[in-house]
């Protein structure tokens, strides 16, 4: 590194919620940054939940604005941007790149289905689109592309099987030309740049999906370590050089770097949409008690909790606030109140849950991938609570590491725009320079034995209620 100018890279992380841009140093620093909130989905049928009108594009946008008007130094100074949408979204476009209809959003029933409108010119990710949108260029990241894509998993290309192509509802001319991890899609174009902020001519590198983005982006490298990413769908990820097929606990994602992949277990779905849900029941009473401790709501919850011995003297929560395809009878669960527990029992059993639900599928994985985990990364918004991270050190019996960046997953796509532009040699080296470890949590043995034996009780409940629910289902729906 001997330029003496310095060099920024933008990070765009568009979300479950919202579009987050971030300006990054050469050493992975925030410089500045914006956000814009996703609007509500649609939904105007049972499967189908859309974005609306062209809200992700209006969001990144917005966001950029935002990041460029508190951005501290010289625009030009600016020298790649790395792209990173959701994950599993699929988008139909026109000859010209335009929408046909609404971004699909991964919570569709339509994403793992064959696509279905053969009118359409196009059908890419979400990442596509955006790529169209900022570059004109019909390119797309090939790490994008796992589920039912007709994708070989091993080169990371298109699939040459024209019967493949045909049973995904496609010929090969509708699909994007794949580009790796790291490689530019093209430059930001003029009508790009006014609707971003971002200077015209301005290289977007290639990254991956938003989870292996952000697994990039909170330091995951070594195979012994997990990373649990507390967000939206709360999942326990490992990384590794082999693509495995058949996996019974996990599945196996593309990475952020040519050749190397993500494992994945299982997770929760609402995961912490489920924290904010109940801190949003809590209403003005709560929020009342936060100000007159001097406390934003998210931290007196979180002080409260800690006054919570572990267990929850017996409070349990089961996360299934979403229920899966296999079993859409199932609801969330709270077990064992008797008189002892109060709202923040309740607040606490919800972290718990969390930590205690991913434990349990990422241990699976660790024994089908033969890779105890060493230590846990923790990334994603509910990583600043103290106490969510002490569970997670408690449950889990290892040190437990908080990702340092407030967007791992733009950091993430910061260091796929390095190493793609060469200002880095390698990942390896771009990650040491730009991703900074943050505070440790050590376990408490005598509360890792009470997790170890409430882990028990959580992996039998379901044998139990499903039979209620199953019931219940048949009343209520």
């Amino acid at each position: 590194m001997t330029s003496t100018r310095p060099r920024y890279f933008i990070g765009i992380d568009n979300g479950s919620q919202s579009s987050k841009v971030t300006v990054f140093d050469d050493h992975g620093r925030a410089v500045s940054e914006g956000r814009a909130a996703l609007r509500p989905y649609h939904t105007p049928r049972p499967g189908v939940v859309e974005h609306p009108d062209d809200d992700l594009w209006t969001t990144i946008g917005q966001a950029s604005q935002a990041a460029l008007a508190a951005f501290p130094g010289d625009p030009a100074d600016i020298v790649g941007v790395g792209l990173c949408t959701i994950r599993f979204c699929r988008a139909v476009l026109k000859a010209d790149g335009t929408l046909a209809q609404p971004v699909m959003s991964w919570m569709d029933a339509r994403v793992s289905q064959p696509h279905a409108a053969p009118d359409a010119a196009y059908v890419t990710t979400s990442s596509g689109y955006i790529t169209h949108r900022m570059t004109g260029a019909f390119r797309d990241t090939a790490a994008n592309y796992a589920g039912i894509w007709p994708v070989d998993p091993t080169t990371w290309q298109w699939s040459a099987d024209t019967e493949e192509l045909a049973a995904f509802g496609v010929t090969r001319s509708m699909l994007f030309d794949l580009v790796m991890p790291g490689e530019i899609l093209g430059e930001v174009t003029e009508q790009a740049a006014a609707q971003t902020g971002i200077p015209a001519g301005v290289p977007v590198v290639a990254t991956a999906n938003d989870k292996a983005v952000e697994a990039l982006g909170s330091g995951l490298r070594a195979p012994e370590t997990l990373l649990v990413s507390l967000g939206t769908y709360v999942a326990g990820m490992a990384t590794g050089p082999r693509y495995v097929t058949g996996a019974r606990d996990f599945w196996t994602n593309y990475a952020s770097e040519p050749g190397r992949y993500l494992y994945e277990s299982t997770g929760v779905r609402r995961g912490m949409w489920t924290v904010s849900w109940y801190r949003d029941l809590l209403g003005e009473e709560a929020a009342v008690h936060a100000r007159a401790a001097g406390l934003s709501i998210e931290d007196y919850l979180n002080a409260q909790a800690e006054k919570v011995p572990p267990g929850c003297e017996g409070l349990m929560t089961v996360l299934d606030w979403l229920a899966p395809a296999e079993a859409p009878f199932r609801k969330g669960t709270l077990l064992g109140f008797d008189g002892r527990q109060g709202r923040f029992h309740i607040y606490r059993s919800i972290l718990e849950a969390l930590a205690l639900t991913v434990h349990d599928t990422s241990t699976r994985m660790a024994a089908e991938l033969r890779t105890p985990f060493q230590e846990v990364i923790v990334s994603g918004g509910g990583s600043c609570s103290e106490v969510m991270m002490q569970i997670h050190a408690d449950v889990y019996g290892v040190p437990a590491r908080r990702a340092e960046a407030s967007s791992a997953a733009g950091l993430g796509a910061a260091i796929c725009a390095a190493v793609g532009l060469g200002i880095y040699a390698d990942t390896d080296e771009a990650v040491a320079h730009m991703v900074r470890p943050g505070p440790v949590f050590m376990p408490n043995a005598a509360h890792h034995a009470t997790y170890q034996r409430l882990g028990e009780v959580y992996r039998s409940v379901r044998e139990h209620t499903d039979k209620i629910y199953r019931q219940s289902h048949e009343i209520f729906g």
